[in-house]
């Protein structure tokens, strides 16, 4: 690819959210139903995000920006950080490995972070109930 070529191939005036979770996911080597299953969500909705019939949470748009090395903003706008364009690098397999690795941490740490705030939020329930007997 030229310079031209890759410079802008995800362009935020013409892709949808959509193709952008689509052309990271495929950047990343990934498929739609190894992405659904460490997504923890059905095939079906990671077909409907990139087929821009519907939109993920918060939470999952979180751990997809991880897991796809992409920033949230990117994936919401085409703006800032996102995959590098094909053919611009070359990594060998044990780069490759760590780099599914850290990613996979990085789902795994988004799960883990929601869980803890729903945690924390029927602990403070339960002690303000508490409190209140």
């Amino acid at each position: 690819m030229t310079s031209d070529m890759t410079e802008g191939w995800f362009d935020p005036e013409i892709t949808t959210f959509g193709d952008r979770v689509a052309g990271a996911r495929e950047r990343a080597g990934m498929s739609q139903e190894e992405m659904a299953r460490r997504l923890g969500v059905k095939l079906k909705t990671i077909k409907a995000w990139e087929n821009d019939q519907a939109e993920p949470r918060a939470n999952k748009l979180s751990m997809m920006a991880g897991l796809l090395s992409v920033s949230l903003l990117w994936l919401l706008s085409g703006e800032g950080e996102g995959p590098d364009a094909p053919g611009t690098v070359e990594l060998s397999p044990d780069v490759t490995d760590m780099l599914t690795e850290i990613r996979d941490i990085r789902a795994q740490l988004a799960l883990s972070t929601d869980r803890l705030g729903r945690l924390e939020r029927i602990l403070r329930a339960r002690l303000q109930e508490h409190a209140s007997e």
